[in-house]
């Protein structure tokens, strides 16, 4: 009997353990809200996001970044789009991205893994 209880609680951390981990594809569908203004277009709203992370803020060189951003000295790793995510304007006071910000941390982690892969 001890055995059988040791392999339910082995399968049910596993399983909810799956359940929490970021969805690239569900990521990939939220995304489609940011691409009205991230995308590869020379007179696009807002920067590339393709490579994003692992990249300094405020970097590329085809894109005019508010001075806040500039300033940020972020460099774009897991916790920081975390943060900014959530909420961009307490990351980076007076960017100019006019989005309030997603409010469900599974959101944030499947843009995140979706992100990730975007090259």
């Amino acid at each position: 009997m001890r055995l059988g209880f040791l392999g339910f609680v082995v399968l049910a951390a596993v399983t909810s353990a799956s359940a929490m981990a970021a969805d690239a594809n569900h990521g990939k569908e939220l995304f489609l809200a940011c691409a009205a203004c991230h995308t590869e277009k020379a007179d696009a709203l807002g920067p590339s996001l393709k490579g994003v992370v692992g990249r300094k803020a405020g970097s590329l060189e085809n894109f005019r970044y508010s001075p806040a951003m500039q300033r940020s000295n972020i460099t774009w790793t897991e916790a920081n789009l975390r943060e900014y995510l959530a909420d961009p304007q307490a990351k980076v006071k007076g960017n100019r991205m006019p989005f309030g910000g997603l409010t469900d941390p599974k959101d944030i982690d499947d843009v995140i893994a979706y992100l990730k892969d975007y090259k």
